[in-house]
């Protein structure tokens, strides 16, 4: 009795094992194909701020604007006035050492005082050339009209353009573009309360409902509790739990590292312009027969001369057109593609027809028309 009752307790151990193991395997299998939440979602308000600003690019070895550019003369003026150089702009006669300038630039969250950013200074004026040259003090402006940052330093074009006497001129890249790295310092903070908020907003790169869902499911099971609830397809809000108040940064970065199979359409991209195709994973066709022939036509074109021997007393040369024409068509047997195939069995079927990627174009063009793509299909 005692021996039946050890080889039940065992046998019970066993099946539990077995179990475990197979919800570790299930669960491993579901996790190599998700994706984090941070990849594919924001919090709503976490974002960048577009700050711009107008200045003035100086040390330019002559390619800078020219005297049509009177904004620049005006600034440069306006500028010397306020280093205390009274000068009127029609005194200026030559600014080709100096361009006109927009300064670009994004304000990261949460940036702190004192941090530094990168800016792009694009000229607006007829500047051949930013290299070499130096970015005066640029106050950046956001859209409330408020200075967040100030841009100065160095102006790097990763490019050049160099010309010769005769005209000859070789460029690489965009010189009336630079960046100054680091080049802006901010001047004021963006005053946030993240750390007291009781709710968040995921807000998806991507809406779609199922993968909405997905989320929202992903939170709740990792949390025990339904925190998290779908609002639209592309808006999850999540409570945050009494024992994250107040520190909300924390919880973002449970929810951020958790693990998401992300739905997505079915869809063929086309580029007409280079001859791309791509298509997604459930990608399906209905039952239809393919054939896909090239016609080929050649036409070659010959002159034949024909004139008298030397020292004759007669005759002309003549000259008789010849042309050969060779036409050539494909003869490609007819395929039958089942119907609820996968996306590697249609290329299969596709490569068995020898067809190019120009040619998948017009045959997926065909198939749209037939009603047998099932998947949306977008020409860019």
């Amino acid at each position: 009795m005692m021996n039946l009752r050890v080889q039940k307790r065992y046998a019970c151990r066993w099946v539990v094992s077995i179990l475990f193991i197979l919800a570790t395997s299930f669960l491993l299998m579901q996790q190599a194909h998700a994706v984090r939440i941070k990849d594919i979602a924001d919090i709503k308000g976490v974002r960048e701020n577009q700050l711009v600003g107008y200045g003035l690019v100086v040390g330019l070895e002559g390619t800078g604007d020219s005297d049509d550019s009177l904004f620049t003369i005006q600034s440069l003026a306006s500028l010397l006035e306020k280093m205390g150089v009274t000068v009127q702009p029609t005194d200026i006669e030559d600014v080709e050492n100096v361009a006109a300038v927009m300064v670009t630039g994004n304000l990261p969250p949460f940036a702190s005082m004192g941090s530094r950013i990168d800016v792009l200074v694009s000229s607006i004026g007829d500047a051949e050339n930013l290299q070499g040259g130096t970015l005066l003090f640029t106050p950046l402006k956001a859209a409330d009209g408020s200075v967040y940052a100030v841009a100065h330093g160095p102006v790097s074009t990763g490019g050049f353009a160099v010309s010769g006497n005769s005209g000859d001129q070789v460029q690489k890249n965009f010189p009336t573009v630079g960046r100054v790295v680091g080049g802006a310092l901010v001047e004021k903070e963006i005053h946030s309360n993240f750390n007291q908020k009781d709710s968040l907003t995921l807000a998806l790169h991507q809406p779609d409902f199922t993968t909405a869902t997905r989320v929202a499911q992903a939170i709740n099971r990792a949390f025990y509790s339904q925190l998290a609830q779908t609002q639209n397809a592309g808006s999850i809000r999540v409570m945050v739990p009494g024992n994250y108040l107040g520190n909300t940064v924390q919880f973002v970065t449970l929810i951020e590292s958790l693990g998401v199979t992300p739905d997505m359409v079915s869809k063929v991209v086309v580029n007409e312009r280079t001859g791309t195709v791509v298509m997604g994973e459930n990608v399906r066709i209905s039952t239809i027969a393919i054939a896909h022939g090239n016609l080929s036509i050649q036409i070659n074109e010959s002159q034949n001369v024909s004139q008298p021997l030397p020292f004759s007393r007669g005759g002309q040369t003549v000259v008789t057109p010849e042309s050969e024409i060779m036409v050539q068509e494909g003869k490609n047997p007819l395929f039958l593609v089942e119907s609820g195939i996968s996306i590697a069995e249609v290329v299969k079927a596709l490569n068995a027809l020898g067809v190019t990627p120009r040619d998948l174009i017009a045959i997926f063009q065909a198939l749209k028309v037939a009603g047998a793509l099932q998947a949306e299909l977008e020409i860019i």
